[in-house]
């Protein structure tokens, strides 16, 4: 008997796992490329396409093969709640180099500096994306493109581009590095061509990044207080930026 699921086996491991409805729509939304999608209860992963993503209704419904439970689950890591996953070819590396070389840029792109936590990492590619960020790199040894970091993102890897790079390979455009010792960055307007660094919470900058920097800048904190988490630091200074704060640019 022919394995249904064969072509799911085959391609898994070059694709991009998109776990859950809103990876799902979001990379439908933003022009993925999905190869194949299951779901344990198909009518109810198209009643809540209608309910909140009615865009991307028709796509979904001329993707979605509907599976059993212990089939879905022996697709993914960590089911979802909403029981529905889907494959995606992902962006050429070189589509991605082109956008974040790209210059003059009318967004920043956000540099994680050698990164440690998966789920962190994706809700700074989710937020970035939210704010048009142009991208999100990342140093060090953590994979971007990771399933963990993928579904933190909600599938919005597809909305900005997203690398990783040596510190030597980063973007052109001044490097705004955020750092306790910095200046406040009350007094500072960001250009939209900044690439804005962040340092791991526990770690901060590497010696790497800090001497590549043109800028460092502090978040304003109350004293006693050791830091922000990462995605909560990334969402303060590209709402700095979105609003055009700051007395002039440096």
């Amino acid at each position: 008997m022919t394995d249904p699921l064969a072509p799911w086996r085959r391609l898994a491991d070059a694709s991009v796992l998109l776990d859950g409805f809103h990876a799902l729509k979001h990379a439908v939304r933003f022009g993925a490329e999905v190869q194949m999608a299951v779901a344990v209860d198909r009518r109810a992963v198209l009643a809540l396409a209608d309910e909140l993503a009615p865009d991307v209704r028709a796509t979904l419904d001329a993707l979605l093969t509907e599976v059993p439970q212990e089939t879905y689950a022996s697709l993914v890591p960590r089911p979802h709640p909403t029981a529905v996953a889907a494959l995606a070819v992902r962006p050429s590396r070189e589509a991605r180099l082109r956008v974040l070389a790209r210059m003059p840029r009318t967004a920043p792109v956000v540099v994680l500096d050698e990164p440690r936590n998966l789920g962190n990492a994706g809700a700074v590619i989710r937020l970035a994306a939210g704010f048009g960020a142009t991208g999100v790199v990342t140093t060090g040894t953590l994979d971007p493109w990771h399933p963990t970091v993928v579904r933190g993102g909600a599938g919005l890897h597809f909305a900005t581009a997203v690398e990783r790079l040596t510190v030597d390979e980063l973007p052109p455009g001044p490097v705004f590095a955020l750092d306790p010792e910095g200046e406040d960055i009350r007094g500072v307007k960001l250009p939209d061509d900044a690439v804005l660094a962040f340092g791991s919470e526990r770690s901060g900058l590497s010696r790497a990044l800090r001497a590549r920097a043109d800028h460092l800048l502090a978040l304003p904190m109350r004293p006693q207080v050791s830091s922000y988490n990462l995605a909560t630091s990334v969402a303060m200074t590209l709402y700095h930026w979105s609003a055009g704060g700051g007395a002039a640019t440096v």
